[in-house]
């Protein structure tokens, strides 16, 4: 067994009567992600990332739209499975490195609670995990404020 990378991107359109959710935080805003799940685009490239570096598929093969289980789910209850199949392959993760792309809201104030949710979630040392946010400066489909896009790199070694 060796250390391992994996990279996830997640982006979801914003619409109107749902909440905003990201790195499993409420987040005060006129607009949600919309989704099967809560939405939360960072959690769901989180997932991703993990999924990448242990090779074993995407979130689309363990969380079906159709399943009752998965509509309407909090996406950190899915990251407890995922860190859950990760500790079963034999891996823990060492560093994970995250990025949220939003014009509004602002998100930084919310970036420690996002934290420590994911750390706790997934196992990762809260020292280990990187949450940034940025904007686009007003360019593209992000910059127009009609979603949210997140980006996750981890990486795995061996428990």
């Amino acid at each position: 067994m060796t250390n391992r990378i994996g990279q996830g991107i997640d982006v979801h359109p914003l619409v109107e009567h749902r909440a905003l959710v990201l790195g499993g935080v409420a987040i005060p805003f006129h607009k949600g992600l919309e989704g099967d799940t809560d939405g939360d685009v960072l959690t769901h490239a989180y997932m991703d990332a993990i999924l990448g570096a242990l090779a074993i598929g995407d979130l689309g093969t363990y969380f079906h739209a159709n399943d009752p289980g998965v509509r309407g789910a909090k996406s950190l209850q899915l990251l407890e499975r995922v860190a859950g199949m990760m500790t079963d392959k034999g891996y823990q993760i060492v560093s994970a490195d995250m990025t949220v792309m939003a014009e509004r809201p602002r998100l930084a104030l919310f970036v420690p609670t996002m934290r420590q949710n994911l750390s706790h979630a997934s196992g990762c040392p809260l020292d280990a995990l990187s949450i940034k946010a940025t904007t686009t400066d007003h360019l593209g489909a992000i910059g127009r404020e009609e979603g949210i896009l997140a980006l996750a790199t981890v990486l795995l070694s061996p428990a």
